[in-house]
């Protein structure tokens, strides 16, 4: 009953984001062009608020001892909270922090997902359409975003600044993205060459 809760509490959470996230582009547009100067008062909370539960998460593996089992989470959390300490602290790459956060609309289809996995039911319809909109929710709102924000931050490398910091760490989250997605791919589409896990509760991807 308590994985449900935490499921449940987890995608209402996503919603949050990608709503948030939505209207804070709808409102200001130019978040959309201008990714370092661009800002709004919605898109500078959404950002306080993401690094916010990156941190509780993050003490939450910690304290629980499921530092080992999800690593992966970790190092993510770890890399976001330096991304989003920017738009925090210093105002600049709010744009930027707010297009990230729309990957939370795949989040949502990803945790139905695993709640169906986590209870065996991969064999009901619903599992199987759902494996098809994460596909596309997949591309339009986690890959689709990073390419754009990659190649924007390119614009930086070779410079000594706050923008170089940051295309490192979105060209190393753009690693773990392509990882997850070939998880996706394999695990949903070509699922007799993946190998069991002991510990899947804190992985949506798998």
């Amino acid at each position: 009953m308590g994985g449900w809760v935490m499921s449940w509490s987890t995608v209402s959470r996503h919603r949050l984001g990608a709503g948030r996230g939505g209207g804070s582009i709808w409102q200001t547009p130019e978040m959309l062009v201008d990714v370092e100067s661009a800002w709004s008062l919605s898109g500078y909370l959404l950002v306080c608020f993401s690094a916010g539960y990156f941190i509780h998460d993050t003490l939450d593996i910690v304290v629980s001892h499921q530092a080992r089992a999800s690593w992966e989470y970790l190092v993510h959390h770890v890399m976001a909270m330096g991304a989003f300490f920017s738009g925090i602290f210093w105002s600049r790459f709010v744009g930027g922090g707010v297009l990230t956060l729309l990957v939370e609309v795949s989040n949502i289809f990803l945790t139905i997902r695993m709640m169906m996995k986590i209870n065996n039911a991969q064999d009901l319809l619903l599992y199987r359409v759902n494996k098809y909109i994460n596909l596309f929710m997949y591309f339009l709102f986690r890959l689709a975003p990073q390419a754009y924000l990659t190649h924007f931050f390119l614009g930086y490398a070779g410079q000594r600044n706050l923008g170089t910091f940051l295309l490192g760490i979105l060209l190393m989250l753009d690693v773990m993205i392509l990882i997850y997605f070939s998880r996706l791919l394999r695990s949903d589409f070509c699922p007799q060459g993946v190998p069991s896990r002991q510990h899947k509760d804190k992985f949506l991807i798998e």
